[in-house]
């Protein structure tokens, strides 16, 4: 029997050890995430460990309500102490579930802590791990150059001003490159009530009046060439269901008066708008070299009641089953078939997709980028041990592992980079049994190689900043 999480950690092959010693100092590239950049800008200390690991954390508040923990100790008023007592309670029930990887492994990098949490370890482990706060080294900033991040990209609306990527970068004294993505979900969101209102940010952003649909479009181009002035890489979209319905200019004009007065929308009308502004966005994107990371597959606030008392993103989402692969194929092709289809990530929430998703990349790769398509990370419910084996099973099946652009922390917890040791020992575990096989030979140089750029340089070419 191994020790609990020790060096040998999900490596159980001579193989995969060495890999890993390859690849684990390797710099991080956090390209998809939801860090506030106002946080990283004003870089305070957090008050304690429940401030800093539970607020915000919807994978957590999941946890604790399938745990059967009341929502005052998870979104509520509950003093900081308690919601971590309930925390701590949970750990145990949580065998074999990424959390409790996750949370040990976050307790052993950033505060040396190796006794595992629970009901009984609780008040200790919270105190000290105050204690280590209040001497200092867990601002935001500090946390992210601990963890040997290179490039942070945060998820950015269109409308934002970006101040505080621009407060970031004029000081000039943090050497980790906080970049905008641009994700222009509200936009393509012309059903929505909260439309209406989101309109009148961008246009005060753009700083004039959005009366007609040319101009909506136009307006949203301009905030392309703002977010480019500010160093953007990278876009995201979330798609569910992929959308794809073309129609003349004439009747998005149409569609679009009717959102201006108020009225309903409906499908097949808000359909046709989402496809021609994503296919608009692409070639924009593909002109800059930017990368559109396409997310699909949630069905999001199924709680309604819970919707209206707590907001969005706070655990009530899940996984939908539509269809993919028709839309998909057409709305990718009818980008490249005009040269406008950009480098492009496929995430898929719904495992029945990885092999849709993992064949559809074939289709459309060029010598214009190594790996122009990629097939993003096991992602959200599988950004775990067998969903991201699934994951990287599927893409060396149907594709190029070697290109992949690897992990992603999607996270707004400062304390989330250790995921991405998780993943490279993951990866590393997976390529290893491979050669322990006899499936590929031992070749250790280029093995070696292999695991470094995916945990690293692949995503440093790809984004276009090495």
């Amino acid at each position: 029997m191994k020790p609990f999480m020790s060096d040998d950690f999900l490596l159980s092959t001579p193989t995969a050890k060495a890999l890993f010693e390859a690849c684990r100092n390797e710099p991080i590239f956090d390209w998809h995430c939801h860090l506030s950049p106002r946080e990283i800008w004003e870089n305070e200390t957090p008050a304690d460990l429940a401030e800093l690991w539970l607020g915000g954390d919807h994978y957590k508040w999941r946890a604790m309500r399938s745990c059967g923990v009341e929502e005052r100790l998870i979104t509520g008023d509950a003093p900081a102490i308690e919601k971590f007592r309930a925390w701590a309670a949970c750990m145990p029930k949580l065998i074999g579930n990424p959390l409790y990887h996750w949370t040990h492994l976050e307790l052993r990098r950033y505060f040396g802590i190796t006794e595992p949490l629970s009901a009984k370890t609780a008040d200790a482990i919270f105190f000290e791990a105050n204690r280590q706060i209040r001497e200092g080294g867990f601002t935001p900033r500090e946390l992210i150059e601990k963890s040997n991040v290179r490039y942070v990209c945060t998820t950015d609306d269109p409308a934002d001003s970006l101040v505080y990527h621009e407060k970031i970068r004029d000081e000039g004294k943090f050497p980790v490159k906080v970049l905008p993505a641009f994700r222009p979900d509200k936009a393509l969101a012309v059903e929505s009530p909260a439309f209406s209102e989101w309109l009148q940010k961008l246009s005060a952003a753009v700083g004039y009046e959005i009366g007609h649909y040319k101009v909506f479009k136009a307006a949203l181009l301009d905030r392309v060439d703002y977010f480019a002035a500010h160093g953007c890489r990278a876009t995201d979209h979330a798609l569910n269901p992929v959308p794809y319905r073309r129609v003349p200019e004439g009747e998005l004009e149409r569609i679009f008066s009717a959102v201006l007065r108020g009225e309903t929308v409906s499908a097949e009308d808000a359909e046709a708008v989402k496809t021609d502004l994503l296919r608009t966005l692409a070639r924009e994107y593909a002109a800059r070299g930017w990368v559109m990371e396409l997310h699909i597959g949630p069905i999001r606030n199924n709680n309604s009641k819970a919707f209206a008392e707590i907001g969005p993103d706070a655990g009530f989402d899940s996984i939908d089953d539509n269809p993919v692969a028709a839309n998909l194929s057409r709305l990718l092709d009818s980008m490249a078939s005009e040269d406008a289809l950009p480098k492009t990530v496929l995430f898929c929430l719904n495992p029945k997709d990885n092999y849709v998703l993992g064949s559809m990349l074939g289709n459309f790769q060029t010598n214009e980028a190594y790996g122009k398509l990629q097939f993003g990370s096991g992602w959200w419910f599988n950004d775990n041990i067998s969903g991201m084996r699934a994951q990287m099973d599927a893409l060396a099946n149907l594709g190029a592992l070697a290109t992949f652009v690897g992990m992603v922390t999607d996270s707004r917890s400062f304390l989330s980079y250790p995921r991405h040791e998780y993943f490279r020992r993951i990866l590393c575990e997976y390529i290893g049994s491979l050669v322990e096989n006899g499936e590929y030979p031992a070749d250790m140089e280029t093995l070696s190689s292999i695991v470094r750029d995916i945990s690293f340089g692949n995503a440093e070419t790809y984004f276009g900043l090495r």
